[in-house]
């Protein structure tokens, strides 16, 4: 029951039929009930994950170079081969514990097993591929390291807020809808972080925007929920076109559109994140066609992951219920796009100039966005420009394009997910109890109110700001320190100004954080009228769900870096293994270096080894890390100072501390006017040209084929009164044309 082969298909399979219920049953038969079998699903979802990420860990540790993979084969969806070429026969798998009805391939075998057939694999080509080549398509699962850490971080975030949401829209009158699209969104991304192919991936990556833009517009009877679903919908469509295109460069240049190698009669058809390609030096394109692959995949993870320029989203999204907000937000539709740079991260790497400009992005959104987040007065849009902005640091250390930054993103991924699904829900019971008002000018000294709230986000902000010991403050610093090493390699001045930037950006964060806190829960107790002078803390299926993401965010971090546990796993993750910086990578040199000084000891006739400096010097890399973690302790407890000064000591009115920086404090507000550009420059252009067209349609093409119809009906109108039924007046009619003809032959 516990093999990888049962639990991969069931981790999605049991939110989609949560939808498929609730959806069908909850109006008339479940109705207040309808939350039950999605948090039941979520529960199992949440469970089989765990089970996954321990098998895949088990088997890792068994695995050659621990390094592992297994992918299961579900069905053929598409089997398209030229008409010139013979259909080649079914992909030859291992047996599996459910017999012919899964194919199973575990790339945890040697990788001589897996290249045995390497003439027979597609070669890159900057020429594009063969036009012989079979388009296959599978619905195929994978289960690696990565997929299995984004699997428990989506299904246990998700469980949570489906439980608090049970107390949060409560009432409501789509409630029953709203689990539906809840269980449908957990499905779509469950199986967007575990499909095998581009294909598959590039369909549940569209599931999740529809999901999203259901989800965003739900209160679809208020005009801006339903003008943010839009724009969330829109916007993301620039990203996904170019997805599109890099998936369509990918088969031409690649010849497939699998992760993963296929065994065929031929031999191994080499998949683009296979083994195959990971043992063979050479494989990836560079230059000028591997840069378009990877701008046009992060164009698509710009839309999702709402970077620079595609960032104006996702603050509009807060339009939708809370738990929407922290579900989107935390661990679902927005760590889409870093997790298709994470998976994709060879191609990444293999392009010069492509982790620059990855990195480039996101550590210019996430210095922006914190900017735009200390004038907002908005708490969930402060919270939303703080995901964008964390957001950058993942693609910051992402465009590392060494292994310790991508470990590093996907570490701060994992944190995130905890400490801003904990802000959110949060901010959600301070909405709650203040009757729908979040405007933080309007309410202050919650804490005597709303005690559990108060802790529980103090947990959050002590997180988000990178205050050690908290989760926030390891996975921040791993990623400061990923950026930290590469600015004493190539493009070294490159990394160090990103470098210093993430540091400004870290102190911004801490301000913007605890101005937050501050303004909402300390100074004298004030409550807005929407409340009804009963204003009280939330129900225990809130406040629960709370403390446990607080546990989370409070000991998360902590646990992953004393114990190196996270990244020993991630290690395992095959496309991560063939770039450098790997520990596969650091442990073959330190071998071949401890072999080579062995060698040359005995050619000169010393006794012991050689004890020359190695390339890895353990004491360089403490002093880095104690450096850059004394720099991010300094700049967070700097953000957090200047916010207590002015929010809580002096406790001054936000424009009396807006007042020395008045115009850039508007600019911020006014988030650098950059939807004001947008609309000016784009919207509205498009907006005349569709009433151009609009009134080409109506009036000339519309017209031209209504008018041949009216002038058929006026012909008919006019010839109407000769068919009078009067037997005298036909036979009139015919004398009259009999003379007309007479007279004609005459003349």
């Amino acid at each position: 029951m516990f093999e990888i082969e049962y639990l991969l298909p069931l981790i999605p399979a049991a939110p989609l039929l949560a939808a498929v219920v609730a959806g069908l049953l909850g109006a008339r038969v479940l109705r207040k009930a309808a939350h039950w079998p999605v948090v039941l699903a979520l529960v199992f979802s949440a469970a089989a994950s765990i089970a996954l990420a321990v098998r895949v860990a088990d088997e890792g540790r068994h695995a050659l170079q621990g390094r592992f993979e297994r992918v299961v084969v579900l069905w053929t969806w598409a089997d398209v081969a030229p008409a010139d070429v013979a259909p080649a026969e079914h992909t030859a798998a291992t047996a599996s514990a459910l017999g012919n009805s899964l194919a199973v391939r575990d790339a945890s075998l040697p990788v001589a097993t897996a290249a045995a057939g390497a003439a027979a694999r597609v070669e890159p080509s900057a020429g594009g591929a063969s036009l012989s080549n079979r388009l296959r398509i599978e619905v195929s699962l994978r289960a690696d390291a990565l997929s299995a850490l984004m699997l428990v971080t989506v299904t246990i975030v998700s469980l949570i807020v489906a439980i608090y949401s049970i107390g949060y829209m409560h009432g409501d009158p789509g409630y029953w809808r709203f689990f539906a699209y809840l269980a449908l969104f957990v499905f779509s991304m469950t199986m967007l972080v575990s499909v095998s192919n581009f294909v598959l991936l590039y369909v549940f990556w569209e599931a999740v925007g529809l999901c999203s833009y259901l989800l965003i517009g739900f209160w679809y009877e208020k005009p801006a929920a339903a003008a943010a679903g839009k724009k969330a919908f829109l916007v993301n469509r620039v990203g996904d076109f170019g997805f599109a295109l890099g998936v369509f460069l990918l088969w031409t240049t690649y010849g497939t559109l699998d992760f993963h190698d296929t065994t065929t009669v031929a031999g191994v058809s080499a998949g683009i994140l296979g083994e195959t390609a990971l043992s063979s030096p050479g494989f990836y394109q560079g230059g000028t066609l591997g840069l378009a692959i990877c701008l046009l995949l992060l164009a698509g993870a710009c839309g999702k992951s709402a970077q620079f320029p595609l960032h104006v989203w996702l603050p509009d999204a807060m339009e939708g219920p809370t738990p929407v907000s922290a579900l989107i937000h935390a661990a679902t539709m927005v760590t889409a796009g870093v997790y298709l740079v994470a998976r994709c991260f060879p191609l990444f790497a293999a392009a010069e100039y492509a982790g620059p400009t990855v990195a480039a992005v996101g550590a210019f959104t996430a210095l922006l966005a914190a900017l735009i987040a200390t004038a907002q007065t908005d708490l969930k849009r402060i919270l939303a420009y703080s995901t964008v902005s964390q957001l950058g640091f993942m693609f910051l250390a992402l465009g590392t394009a060494v292994w310790a930054g991508a470990a590093a993103g996907m570490f701060h991924l994992f944190t995130h997910a905890f400490f801003k699904a904990l802000l959110f829900l949060g901010a959600g019971s301070v909405m709650h109890a203040m009757g729908g008002v979040i405007d933080i000018r309007r309410f202050s000294g919650l804490r005597r109110i709303m005690p559990i709230t108060h802790f529980t986000f103090l947990i959050g902000c002590l997180a988000l700001a990178g205050v050690p010991p908290f989760s926030g403050f390891f996975s921040k610093d791993a990623v400061l320190l990923a950026v930290d090493a590469r600015s004493h390699g190539p493009i070294g001045v490159f990394y160090q100004v990103l470098f210093y930037s993430a540091l400004a950006t870290a102190a911004l964060t801490a301000f913007y954080t605890f101005r937050a806190f501050f303004l909402t829960f300390y100074g004298p107790t004030k409550t807005p009228e929407e409340a009804g002078g009963h204003a009280h803390e939330s129900p225990a299926v809130m406040t629960v769900p709370l403390l446990l993401l607080a546990l989370g965010a409070a000991v998360v971090g902590g646990y992953c870096e004393w114990t190196h546990g996270l990244n020993d796993y991630l290690a395992r993750t095959p496309q991560w293994t063939a770039v450098a910086g790997a520990p596969q990578q650091e442990a073959a040199a330190a071998t071949a270096e401890r072999q080579a000084s062995e060698m040359e000891s005995l050619a000169t006739g010393a006794s012991g080894t050689a004890t020359g400096a190695t390339s890895h010097d353990p004491a360089h890399d403490k002093a880095a890390h104690l450096r850059v973690a004394l720099l991010s302790t300094a700049a967070a407890v700097l953000g957090l100072v200047a916010a207590a000064v002015l929010y809580l000591i002096r406790r001054r009115d936000e424009s009396d501390a807006a007042a020395p920086a008045r115009g850039f404090v508007r600019l911020c507000a006014q988030k650098f006017y950059l939807d004001e550009l947008y609309e000016a420059t784009i919207v509205a252009p498009l907006r005349i040209k569709a009433a151009v067209l609009a009134w080409c349609d109506n009036a000339v093409i519309d017209g031209a084929v209504d008018g041949i119809g009216k002038a058929a009906r006026s012909l008919g109108g006019f010839l109407r009164p000769l068919q009078n039924g009067l037997l005298p007046f036909y036979a009139l009619a015919m004398i009259v044309g009999l003379l007309m003809l007479l007279g004609a032959m005459l003349i």
